[in-house]
C-alpha cells in the first residue's frame, strides 16, 4: 500500500509565501478555516483528511505571539488528526534573540519555543537563518537548519562591484561575514557596537579599512534597522563609495523604514520570510520559495539535503 502524497498548509501570517512554496513544490494548499471568538481566541480546522500522511505547516513565529500560537494550534491538530509525520516548516525562527541568561532571572525563550513546538507535534523542523547555530541543540527533533546564503550569493555576484568588502554590523556576526567573504573572496570589516539598552546604540566603531570600497553588510535580520543604518552612515563618511546589507529577515518594527529612507544605505535586501508591512525603493526581495520546496521535496523523498546547507 502506498503512503498518501504529502500536503502542505499554512499559517496565516505566511500565506503568500507558502502558496509560492507550494506551487514550487507542485501541489496545492490544503485547506484550512479558523474560526475566532470574540475575546481574539481562534482555532484552525484541516478541511480534509491528513491521516497518514506527511504533513508541512509552514508559518514564521515573529511577534505577536499570535503567529507562534497559530502553528502550535496547527500542529496539535495535524497531531490529533493522525498525520504521520508533521514538518515544521518556520522561514523565521521567532523568539531567538532569546537564547540564553545574559543576565540573571531572565527566561530562555528560545528553549521554551522549541520544547513547544515538538510538545505540540512537530517532528521534524525546517527553518532558515537561526539567530544563533546552537538553537539546533535545543530540539530533540531533527532541525534541517538552512542558509539563506544560496540565495543571496548569486545576486551578490551579479552586481559585479569592484572592490567588494564584507561587513558585520556586530561581533556576532563575524562568523557569517567570513563566510561570505570566502565564497566572494573579498575583504572583511566589522563593526563593534555598545548598547544602552535592546535597540539602543550608545557607540560603535569600526574595525578595518573601507576607504573606496563597496560595502556590503551581513546580517540575519534587520528589526528596528539602528544597526544597520548607523553602520552605513559610518561607513561613508569613513569613505566606502557605497553600503548594502542584506539581511535574511526583514521584521522592520517602529520607524524602521524611516530610518532606511534616511540613511546612506543604497539597498536592503532581504528575503520573504517576513511579509513586508509597507514597500520601499531600498528594499529589494528575493524569494525562499524555491529553497524552501526543494528541501521539502528531498525530506519527503529521503533526499540528501547537505547542500542546502553549504555557505
Amino acid at each position: 500500500m502506498t503512503n498518501p502524497a504529502p500536503k502542505i498548509f499554512a499559517c496565516k501570517q505566511s500565506e503568500a509565501l507558502a502558496k509560492d512554496i507550494a506551487s514550487a513544490f507542485g501541489i496545492p494548499l490544503g485547506n484550512i478555516i479558523t474560526s475566532h471568538y470574540s475575546d481574539g481566541e481562534f482555532q484552525p480546522s484541516f478541511e480534509e483528511s491528513v491521516r497518514g500522511s506527511r504533513v508541512f505547516i509552514i508559518g514564521s513565529t515573529h511577534p505577536n505571539s499570535d503567529h507562534l500560537m497559530e502553528m502550535l494550534l496547527m500542529l496539535d491538530a495535524a497531531k490529533r488528526s493522525s498525520a504521520r509525520h508533521i514538518t515544521a516548516v518556520l522561514p523565521y525562527f521567532g523568539w531567538a534573540r532569546q537564547d540564553r541568561k545574559d543576565k540573571p532571572r531572565v527566561p530562555i525563550a528560545a528553549k521554551l519555543v522549541a520544547k513547544m513546538l515538538e510538545t505540540a507535534g512537530a517532528t521534524r523542523i525546517i527553518t532558515m537563518d537561526l539567530h544563533a547555530d546552537q538553537i539546533q541543540g535545543f530540539f530533540e527533533k531533527p532541525v534541517d537548519h538552512l542558509f539563506a546564503s544560496t540565495i543571496f550569493l548569486p545576486y551578490l555576484k551579479s552586481l559585479n562591484l569592484d572592490n567588494l568588502t564584507i561587513a558585520s554590523p556586530d561581533m556576532g556576526g563575524s562568523k557569517r561575514a567570513y563566510a561570505y567573504s570566502k565564497a566572494l573572496e573579498s575583504d572583511v570589516v566589522i563593526c563593534y557596537k555598545q548598547r544602552e539598552k535592546a535597540n539602543v546604540i550608545s557607540h560603535m566603531e569600526l574595525i578595518g579599512d573601507v576607504q573606496g570600497k563597496n560595502v556590503v553588510l551581513v546580517d540575519d535580520m534587520v528589526d528596528t534597522a539602528g544597526t544597520l543604518t548607523k553602520a552605513a552612515d559610518l561607513m561613508i563618511e569613513r569613505g566606502a563609495l557605497s553600503v548594502r546589507a542584506i539581511c535574511t529577515h526583514p521584521i522592520l518594527s517602529g520607524d524602521a523604514y524611516n530610518k532606511l529612507e534616511n540613511s546612506k544605505l543604497e539597498e536592503l535586501i532581504v528575503t520573504d520570510s517576513i511579509p513586508l508591512r509597507q514597500q520601499s525603493d531600498k528594499i529589494r526581495v528575493l524569494t525562499c520559495a524555491n529553497l524552501f520546496a526543494d528541501v521539502m521535496v528531498s525530506v519527503h523523498t529521503n533526499e540528501s539535503i547537505s547542500s542546502k546547507f553549504l555557505m
